[in-house]
């Protein structure tokens, strides 16, 4: 572990207003995109700016808004993609962008880091457990920062909402479940970092999500 804290810079990018997050250590430098959503390069940039070098690209799941701007983060930095294999279907299909009416675009490397339930990351001295939560995808995952740090959450929580689960591969009743059991059993004043949407907390999520009245 670190003394110093995580640093996280977020973007909104692309057509539907994304979230992607660049998290670094900032002791080491060492750093990952976590769903580039669009506009790699703009994310490229500011990792050059702030002299941070990236390891990876880290996917919550493959919709094509969360990675859509992977292949210019890979092409400057080199890096593999993570991703977990239940998503691997809807990755080829560019994320299902044909169903919304987007073209087809550059995917950027084939995910070559199998993600699994349990899996520790490591950036520096911070460390992050992937949890499997499916439910808006088979293969969504959280990472969740050790020690107090956010939880980045993707399409599974949302302030005041949930993550949609009439696209393929979605089911209501297995998200919900997810946040029951990888949500709802961290401590209140987690920080969760959606893939859109402001920040929020547990607790506040706890209290007000419309949507999970009557999770404990």
């Amino acid at each position: 572990m670190t003394d110093e804290a995580l640093a996280v810079v977020s973007f909104v990018l692309g057509p539907v207003g994304t979230n992607a997050y660049l998290v670094a250590d900032p002791a080491t430098g060492d750093a990952a995109v976590i769903d580039p959503a669009w506009d790699g390069q703009v994310i490229v940039d500011e990792a050059r700016r702030r002299g941070w070098r990236l390891q990876g690209i880290w996917l919550t799941h493959a919709h094509f808004d969360h990675f859509g701007g992977a292949a210019a983060v890979a092409e400057a930095f080199n890096v593999p993609v993570a991703l977990h294999p239940d998503d691997q279907t809807l990755w080829r299909f560019h994320g299902g962008a044909p169903l919304f009416g987007f073209p087809q675009f550059d995917p950027g490397p084939e995910p070559t880091l199998s993600l699994s339930h349990g899996m520790e990351l490591r950036l520096g001295g911070h460390v992050f457990e992937v949890r499997h939560t499916p439910g808006h995808s088979p293969g969504h995952v959280i990472f969740v920062a050790h020690h107090g740090g956010p939880v980045f959450c993707g399409d599974l929580i949302f302030q005041a909402s949930v993550g949609r689960t009439d696209l393929p591969g979605g089911d209501w009743d297995t998200l919900l479940a997810s946040i029951q059991r990888e949500i709802f059993t961290l401590p209140d004043d987690t920080q969760l970092l959606s893939g859109h949407g402001p920040a929020t907390t547990v607790a506040e999520e706890r209290r007000w999500n419309p949507f999970l009245t009557g999770l404990v």
